[in-house]
């Protein structure tokens, strides 16, 4: 099964709760791996502890020009959609940043003139952590533009994905890194904080998983701060609320330290194993679609 955990925005506790599931399931006896999907800024792994000694570079193929060979037909600017390869003057320019490595531009090229060749995005980090997760996570460069390409090569390393659970760490937001994020997911678990602001980007992720046909549960974070906004809005839609964590200083500083949620409480243990009976009853009976 795999479980992705996502949030309208950021600093709901969206890696709290995934890395408190993870723990969780491994201390249970089920294989479980928790790969961090939130590229630009992953902190998963500060909390699960893994041994990093798996890496393996992201890489995307871009087009190179041989200017000897490149007669300026246009050919190749007029199949990009992402203009990420124009012709001036007679020259074809290729800018690398807007390149998302289709290969439209190879194929067309009448004259042979343009090769593929790699540039490096990121890097993929994985290990096993002293609970027994299969652990990974991506780095994106500093000043990459695209993260979706460093999250599906993430997704598709193989050994960080064969598990009996794999819980998906997303990005915070709606956008194009959250939609690849969910992608396949079995079932993903929103968090959210019982605030309006909390209430107003639990609507945008809520409506993601209705666009992508994905059932979905809700986690309050938080609990006892804010109005009874999220609550009212859940029964509307129908969103199960699956779980409520109270605002808590000693959950608040611990979280600061790097421990998890059940080293805070252990007590937490049984309440996300039962979380996880609840999401497998729902992923398989269509959730709340």
């Amino acid at each position: 099964m795999i479980i992705a955990v996502a949030s309208g925005k950021g600093g709901t506790g969206k890696t709290t709760v995934a890395t408190a599931l993870a723990q969780a399931l491994a201390h249970a006896d089920i294989s479980v791996s928790c790969l961090d999907c939130d590229v630009e800024g992953p902190n998963a792994h500060i909390f699960i502890r893994p041994t990093l000694d798996h890496h393996k570079n992201v890489d995307l193929l871009i087009p190179e020009v041989d200017a000897d060979l490149c007669n300026g037909c246009g050919k190749c600017a007029e199949v990009c959609q992402f203009h990420a390869i124009v012709v001036l003057g007679g020259q074809t320019l290729v800018f690398p940043e807007l390149c998302h490595g289709c290969g439209s531009c190879t194929l067309v090229c009448p004259e042979k003139a343009i090769t593929e060749v790699p540039r490096t995005l990121g890097i993929l980090e994985g290990g096993l952590s002293p609970d027994g997760i299969n652990f990974g996570h991506g780095l994106l460069n500093v000043g990459e533009p695209m993260a979706v390409p460093v999250i599906t090569q993430l997704k598709s390393w193989r050994d960080y994905m064969d598990a009996e659970v794999v819980i998906l760490d997303s990005p915070p937001g709606a956008s194009c890194p959250v939609v690849e994020s969910v992608r396949g997911a079995d079932f993903v678990l929103l968090v959210t904080e019982p605030t309006p602001f909390g209430l107003h980007d639990l609507r945008q992720a809520y409506e993601l998983t209705q666009e992508v046909d994905i059932p979905a549960g809700l986690i309050i974070n938080r609990d006892g701060i804010g109005d009874p906004g999220v609550d009212v809005y859940c029964q509307e839609v129908g969103l199960p609320v699956l779980m409520k964590i109270p605002l808590e200083r000693e959950i608040g500083q611990g979280i600061a330290q790097g421990k998890t949620l059940l080293e805070i409480h252990p007590e937490y243990q049984d309440a996300f194993q039962t979380l996880y009976a609840q999401i497998a009853d729902l992923a398989a009976n269509g959730g709340d679609r």
